[in-house]
Formats: structure tokens, C-alpha cells, sequence
């Protein structure tokens, strides 16, 4: 598939079904691209598909088969979209968080390949069910944990906005949680001594929808 020219075949790429009630439309919506009139298109759809699919199958649709419909804040981006966030970002301008476009290789950039050469996808959502429970007080990481134990994350980086997070799907998982909600900096990574510690005792009163 090549990258879309028309409206007619950006559409088709729209209905391209990820998996079970996603579909690549679902990802393409960006605030920049909307507002700065930049199109937010693949320019390698096939490989934006196939790792959107990773991403849904295997994290997505899990977590809403447990907590509930879940929201996507931004997912994909071009690299003219990240580009353009990036350098306005860099210059100070505030509701731009894009880091550049070689670090999100792989991440919210799905269509290119990372520098090792890794491929991977990444989506910043919010869990609903999980929201209100965090503004009613509730700790961030016990949802880090559960999804640490039930799910073949790469990472996770979570938000004070609605504790919405970005997940990432990589062909080389790196299993690191961090987050810009207290305690801020890493809660885990490879080599530290709570990543294979049991975890339950955090996620005990959560529902199971399974």
C-alpha cells in the first residue's frame, strides 16, 4: 500500500481493521495536524498497520476487555506532524510535547524503524474507569503494575492529565515504567529489584471483565 494521494484512498487506509474494534482511523486524529493544516498520513502504511496491530491485539483490546471502553489521546504521527511539534516544543511554545523525530521512531512515529532498527508503536490513552477512580485519589501505579504483570508492554510513561498514558508496543520490549505523577522519574526497569517482585497486593480490588 502506498501512501495515500487521494481522499478516496485515505479513506480506505481509515478502514483498515487493527483488530477486534479498532480500526487505523481510530489514530490518525492529531490536534497540531488539525490546527497547523498539516496532514498526519503514513508514508509507509504497511508498516504503520502492522505494528498498529501489535499494539492493538496485544495491549489495547486487553486493556478494554478488563477495564472498559478505552479513549485514545494521540497515537500516530507523521513525521512532519512530530517534526513541526518538535521544534515549536523546542522553542518554548507551550501544548507542543513532541520530542523529535528520531526518538519517536518506533514510538508515535509507527512508520519508521528505530536506530537499532527495531520496529514498535506507541498511544497515549486514558482507561475512564481508571480516571475516576485517580482523581478520587487512587495511586497511578497500581494500573502500572497490572498492566506490568498481565501485558507484553515495551513502555509506559504516564501523565497527571486524567493519568493518561503513553503505551508502546516494540519488537524489542525494554519493560520501563515512568511517570511525571509522584513519584516522579522510573518505578521500573530491567535490573531493578521490583520488576519481578509480585505485584498483586496494588491491583487487588480491581474488577476482572475476563
Amino acid at each position: 500500500m502506498r501512501k495515500p494521494a487521494t481522499v478516496k484512498a485515505l479513506e480506505e487506509l481509515g478502514r483498515v481493521r487493527l483488530s477486534k474494534t479498532f480500526f487505523m482511523r481510530d489514530f490518525l486524529y492529531s490536534e497540531i495536524g488539525n490546527f497547523h493544516g498539516i496532514p498526519n498520513i503514513p508514508e509507509d502504511p504497511e508498516l504503520a498497520i502492522t505494528v498498529g496491530k501489535k499494539l492493538c491485539e496485544e495491549l489495547l483490546e486487553p486493556l478494554q476487555d478488563e477495564f472498559g471502553r478505552i479513549a485514545v489521546r494521540s497515537a500516530y504521527r507523521s513525521c512532519e506532524v512530530n517534526g513541526f511539534g518538535a521544534e515549536r516544543q523546542k522553542a518554548g511554545k507551550s501544548g507542543y510535547t513532541c520530542a523529535s523525530n528520531a526518538s519517536n521512531y518506533a514510538g508515535h512515529i509507527w512508520d519508521r524503524r528505530d536506530s537499532e532498527g527495531h520496529t514498535g508503536a506507541t498511544a497515549c490513552v486514558v482507561v475512564p474507569w481508571f480516571a475516576d477512580r485517580f482523581e478520587s485519589g487512587a495511586d497511578w501505579r497500581s494500573l502500572a503494575w497490572w498492566i506490568h504483570d498481565h501485558l507484553p508492554y515495551s513502555t509506559l510513561y504516564f501523565f497527571p492529565k486524567l493519568c493518561a498514558f503513553n503505551i508502546n508496543w516494540s519488537g524489542a520490549p525494554e519493560r520501563r515504567i515512568d511517570s511525571y505523577i509522584n513519584p516522579k522519574g522510573c518505578l521500573t526497569k530491567p535490573g531493578m529489584p521490583n520488576q519481578d517482585e509480585d505485584h498483586a497486593a496494588w491491583y487487588m480490588d480491581f474488577p476482572s471483565r475476563s
